[in-house]
């Protein structure tokens, strides 16, 4: 399964399109989806869903256009609905636009097919509550939101943030996966398993 990656939004966010050839799905369209569009198009591909690591302003940009261009569902975790109130939902802040209106569904942790794609969503709390991580066993990749970087992590003083349960959401669902597995992050270069047990200042007897 191929998976383009798309810097969109006023942040650069990593979006993140994974497919088989015939269906698709987006995580975390951050900007105008005009390229992931124009991607879709180009390869012949459905998108069947559009998911949400998290519902920051910076990762859910583009979900209300690309769901009226697609007819796609938008799935987030309802543990993170509150923030859909907040300056960090919406958007609208600092110079920063206003976050479209849109309507999801609530996203259970567990196994899923995503079209023709399979699944696994994580609860990954720690950079909000109500996190996901989504891994994909035929790709050997797992995408993760601000979850986890390149040798860093995610915030934790955002309203809801928990840097003890970002560490062990980490050591729990992205560490206990086999090491060759990708890490796609919601910004930056992706990394692997191996690459950040390893080397992660924030983990480890030396941790930050």
């Amino acid at each position: 399964m191929p998976i383009k990656t798309f810097p969109l939004g006023p942040l650069e966010t990593n979006c993140h399109l994974v497919h088989n050839g015939r269906t698709a799905v987006v995580v975390d369209p951050g900007g105008a989806p005009r390229p992931v569009l124009n991607y879709l198009e180009m390869q012949g591909l459905t998108l069947t869903h559009i998911l949400n690591t998290h519902l920051h302003f910076d990762h859910i940009y583009g979900n209300a256009a690309l769901a009226a261009a697609t007819g796609a569902p938008i799935l987030a975790s309802a543990g993170d609905a509150f923030l859909r109130q907040t300056e960090l939902g919406k958007g609208g802040a600092f110079g920063f636009p206003a976050v479209d209106d849109f309507t999801s569904i609530d996203l259970e942790p567990g196994e899923h097919r995503f079209g023709d794609l399979a699944c696994t969503a994580f609860a990954t709390p720690g950079h909000t509550p109500g996190s996901l991580s989504f891994y994909f066993p035929e790709e050997d990749t797992i995408i993760v939101g601000d979850l986890i970087f390149y040798r860093s992590i995610g915030r934790t003083d955002f309203p809801g943030g928990d840097l003890e349960k970002l560490r062990a959401s980490v050591r729990d669902h992205i560490f206990t996966l086999p090491g060759k597995t990708r890490i796609l992050p919601g910004h930056g270069p992706a990394t692997s398993v191996d690459d950040e047990t390893r080397n992660n200042p924030y983990f480890g007897d030396f941790a930050v």
